[in-house]
Parts: C-alpha cells; structure tokens; sequence
C-alpha cells in the first residue's frame, strides 16, 4: 500500500509541476506586429514631384484600405500589440504612412503618423446599417400592440 501511495504522490507532484508551467507560460509576455510600414531605406527612393501612384503600388504592394484610393491618398498602417495573460491587448506603436498624390499620380507629400500624433485617420469603415434608427426593443413590443386583433388570439375567422 505505501508504494502505491508513493507512487500517486509522485504523480500529483508531476501533475502539479506541470499546472504550474502552463500557468506561467500562459502569462507569458507576448507582442503581435499587424500591417505593413514600409521601411526608411525603401521610402529614400521615393522623389516627390515625379514617382507615380502606380510605381508607389508596384514597389510597396497595395495599399491597407480601398478609400486610399478615392482621396488619392495612399494609407500604408501598422501596428503593435503587447498581450499578457487574460489582460485586454494593449496598443504600444501605430504608424501611419500616408502617400499624397496630385491630380496626375505624381507624389506630392509624404507623411509619418504615430500613435503619439494622435491623429485619427479614417482607414476603411465597415459599418452595416441594421435599418432600426433609435427603436428600442420596448418601443418596438409597445408599437405592434395596436396591430394585434382580438378574434385572431381567440381562433376566429373572420
């Protein structure tokens, strides 16, 4: 009986060990990296006043957001996201890259956003319309009362 119990005591503090390793692991400091900045030495042979939007497209890729191209802006973001444990993601750096062109595609500007900035640039909005403007669900219940016919709850026909 006692190598049985030495043995289930040797087994519940390799099972315990091995709790506590997940636990740790799981607390463990990570960092995530989202989108694409492209980097200074490529930006260095950018010329304002004769690189094209198109040359822009073909040397970094497409831009983050379909609206870049509406305003004739390209918009290149990045960001990164420090997680640890169950906490809520915390954002530690964005950048915003943003590509101005004029009316012939010829680079006019170029500027570098951070989170410091504190500049809100719209990206992409993806907002679906539910159709349902400031009804709550008491005004909607409270609506379809008036709607409802006495001889149809009782089972008459009309």
């Amino acid at each position: 009986m006692s190598a049985m119990t030495g043995r289930l005591q040797k087994t519940m503090t390799a099972a315990g060990l091995a709790s506590a390793l997940m636990i740790a692991s799981g607390c463990t400091q990570m960092d995530r990296y989202h989108g694409f900045i492209p980097p200074q030495e490529e930006l260095a042979t950018l010329n304002v006043g004769t690189t094209t939007k198109s040359e822009v497209i073909a040397l970094f890729g497409p831009p983050r957001s379909e609206r870049a191209l509406q305003n004739n802006t390209l918009y290149y973001a990045s960001s990164q996201f420090r997680l640890f444990g169950p906490f809520a993601p915390e954002e530690i750096d964005r950048q915003v890259l943003a590509l101005d062109f004029d009316s012939n595609d010829r680079l006019r500007n170029v500027a570098r956003y951070t989170l410091e900035d504190g500049r809100v640039v719209v990206l992409d909005r993806r907002v679906t319309e539910d159709g349902i403007n400031d009804v709550t669900f008491l005004s909607q219940l409270l609506g379809s009362l008036g709607r409802i016919d006495a001889g149809q709850l009782l089972g008459e026909e009309p």
